[in-house]
C-alpha cells in the first residue's frame, strides 16, 4: 500500500508540472498575442461607414512584452538545466538568481 501512495504522489507531481509547462507556456504566450493586439489597436476588417478603429493602448503592448519576456526566461531556464545536468552539475534556485553548482 506504500508504493501505491508514492507511485500517486509522483503521478501528481508530473501532472503539475505537465500541466504548467505543457499548457501554461503556450497559453501564456496566446495571452501575450492577445494583449499585444489589444495594444496595438485598429480592426482586421474595413468599415465602409467609416468608423473610427479602437485606439491603441500601450498597456497591452507591455503586458505582451512581459509575457513574452517570462516565456523566453522559462524556456532558457529549461535548456540551461538541461545542459548542466549534462556536464554533470545541478542548476540551484538557493539565491535570487539560478546559478549553476557542484553535484554534493
Amino acid at each position: 500500500m506504500h508504493n501505491v501512495s508514492l507511485a500517486l504522489q509522483a503521478a501528481w507531481k508530473v501532472l503539475l508540472i505537465g500541466l504548467i509547462l505543457g499548457a501554461g507556456l503556450p497559453t501564456l504566450f496566446a495571452f501575450g498575442i492577445r494583449a499585444m493586439a489589444w495594444g496595438t489597436g485598429g480592426e482586421a476588417e474595413v468599415h465602409a461607414d467609416g468608423t473610427a478603429a479602437p485606439a491603441a493602448h500601450p498597456a497591452g503592448r507591455i503586458v505582451g512584452i512581459l509575457c513574452f519576456a517570462l516565456v523566453v526566461l522559462i524556456a532558457l531556464l529549461g535548456i540551461t538545466y538541461i545542459i548542466a545536468f549534462g556536464f554533470g552539475k545541478v542548476l540551484s534556485f538557493e539565491h535570487i538568481y539560478p546559478t549553476i553548482e557542484n553535484k554534493g
